[in-house]
């Protein structure tokens, strides 16, 4: 009997091989993919600078009056100790609203005449020297103080269009809870600003009440959903403002206009009153947040909106020292489908990490296992929110029919914006994720970022992974908004915060994110990065 003798050991030899060639070679193809995408994301750019030559490029006017500079809680302490009245600081912020709406197509629905009687209503409480002014603070932190929102989050007696061409004529009988919270603390609504249809696209622009312009320039996106808000508090037409984000609509805007926004912990909102929503519920991306343009505003307007959920939000009051946090970054998500991470916003994030390193003594660079499938994650639990998108935009009318809709662009008729058809073919059309592939990809992100910050890290992330865009670039770069719509599916805080202006005078940021309901400590570290590089800068 013959034994055949196999070389095992050329055989693992082969394999392993075999496994290194595949790896080097995975790498490669990755690595033409991001030089393609790069490459195409360059024409396009060079393009559009063409197209929109210094010409046609345009900006807010200087700021006049210094109160339009100052935060919320410092317009509120003011007023309350007599040192400027309500009065003033509302018509002040009206004044700027109607200097720098022509421009930027920010405010789409005003209520100027009525705030001014409530600011003397306050002014007039005022005058009654035994009103203990910190129990005042204390129940009304932002008394007097003018606020907006966006025109998705219903006000009673205002129009509630939602951007669509059937309920432009529709007006809301009640206030959505943040904005009834916010009143309720104080604050006085001078108007509601642009959105998207539906609040679904990445740039506020719709068939009711047109396009956003950038503040800083105008031939530049403002974002969306909660472009409006954005723009207008980069021109200084507002102190404070509400958002809500489910997959970046607060933090794209701020990030757009050189603000601070801060997208909290899953189920720490109402979402009553929000688009079209009727009731709570807690099962959903969205959530409600503050816009400001100085970090001193963002835990107060956080607990205001947060009303009686603030108690999910655990530890909110307690002091941070920042010395004591642990830092982690990452520079890019690994996503193909998302543009290559420019230069600038490189630096820009570097910048933070090697100032908290400083501060505390180390940062740490980290992989996020799945970031690569950040759209895939998302994806799955974004469906779950718009599925009904189809018939909201026809108001209930019968569901969009995506084809016709493109039809009627097509020809000269259309109905809905570009945006919205893209939303459409993605929800109806595109094969859906893999539930289970899905779900177990966000479970082991979460868990890995759960453990990894525990109730003491941050991590620093971009924002966005090139500068503002142009209008209409989006349609180019679908998916750079992943960058914030995982944070949402993996319910997390997320805190945009601007960190000056680029070489083209458009804000940059960067992304700063916590643990499961330790909002405070994203706040906590915007306040450092703020008072270390300036924070907001006015577009003039």
């Amino acid at each position: 009997m013959c034994c055949k003798i196999v070389n095992t050991s050329n055989m693992d030899g082969n394999e392993g091989g075999c496994q290194v060639i595949k790896k080097y070679l995975i790498k490669f193809l990755r690595c033409i993919v991001v030089q393609i995408h790069c490459l195409f994301d360059c024409t396009v750019d060079f393009c559009f600078e063409l197209y929109y030559n210094k010409n046609k490029q345009n900006r807010v006017p200087p700021i006049k009056d210094e109160l339009l500079l100052e935060s919320g809680i410092s317009l509120a302490q003011k007023i309350r100790n007599g040192e400027v009245t309500s009065e003033k600081v509302v018509r002040a912020f009206i004044e700027r609203c109607r200097e720098v709406n022509p421009i930027i197509n920010a405010v789409v629905n005003q209520r100027y005449s009525d705030a001014i009687v409530e600011a003397k209503k306050v002014d007039e409480f005022l005058k009654d020297e035994n009103i203990n002014r910190e129990i005042l603070k204390e129940k009304k932190p932002f008394f007097g103080v003018p606020f907006t929102t966006k025109e998705g989050n219903t006000v009673a007696g205002m129009r509630h269009s939602m951007g669509i061409l059937s309920r432009k004529d529709h007006f809301a009988l009640t206030d959505a809870d943040i904005v009834a919270n916010v009143k309720e603390a104080g604050g006085i609504l001078i108007a509601t600003t642009n959105i998207p249809e539906m609040c679904s696209w990445i740039e506020s622009r719709n068939k009711v009440y047109g396009q956003t312009n950038n503040p800083y320039n105008t031939t530049r996106t403002a974002g969306g959903s909660g472009g409006g808000d954005g723009a207008l508090l980069g021109a200084c037409g507002t102190p404070i403002a509400i958002g809500t984000d489910l997959a970046g609509s607060i933090r794209i805007p701020a990030f757009s206009s050189g603000v601070f926004g801060h997208k909290p912990s899953g189920g720490t909102t109402s979402i009553k009153g929000v688009n079209t929503i009727k009731e709570d519920y807690e099962d959903t991306l969205i959530e409600a947040g503050p816009m400001c343009k100085r970090a001193e505003d963002l835990l107060p307007l956080l607990k205001v909106i947060s009303g009686k959920k603030l108690s999910n939000l655990k530890n909110i009051d307690l002091p941070v020292d920042v010395k004591n946090l642990n830092i982690f970054y990452q520079l890019s998500s690994g996503d193909l489908i998302t543009s290559k991470v420019s230069k600038t916003i490189d630096s820009c994030l570097m910048k933070a990490v090697n100032h908290l390193k400083t501060v505390t003594g180390s940062a740490n660079e980290i992989k996020m296992p799945g970031s690569e499938n950040s759209y895939e994650i998302f994806r799955y639990w974004k469906t779950r929110d718009l599925k009904e998108f189809g018939y909201d935009l026809t108001n209930r009318q019968g569901r969009a029919n995506v084809w016709t809709e493109l039809w009627y662009i097509l020809t000269g008729r259309g109905r809905v914006t570009l945006g919205s058809i893209i939303v459409l073919l993605d929800m109806y059309v595109m094969p859906q994720e893999n539930e289970e592939n899905a779900k177990q990809l966000t479970t082991t992100l979460q868990n890995y970022l759960t453990e990894k910050l525990g109730d003491n890290g941050v991590l620093l992330y971009p924002t966005l992974p090139t500068a503002v865009m142009h209008h209409n670039v989006s349609f180019l770069r679908l998916y750079n908004f992943i960058y914030l719509g995982v944070f949402n599916a993996l319910k997390l805080p997320a805190c945009h915060v601007p960190l000056g202006l680029d070489k083209n005078g458009l804000p940059i940021g960067i992304q700063v994110i916590a643990g499961p309901k330790n909002d405070h400590l994203c706040m906590a570290v915007a306040k450092e990065l703020e008072s270390t590089f300036g924070g907001y800068v006015p577009p003039s």
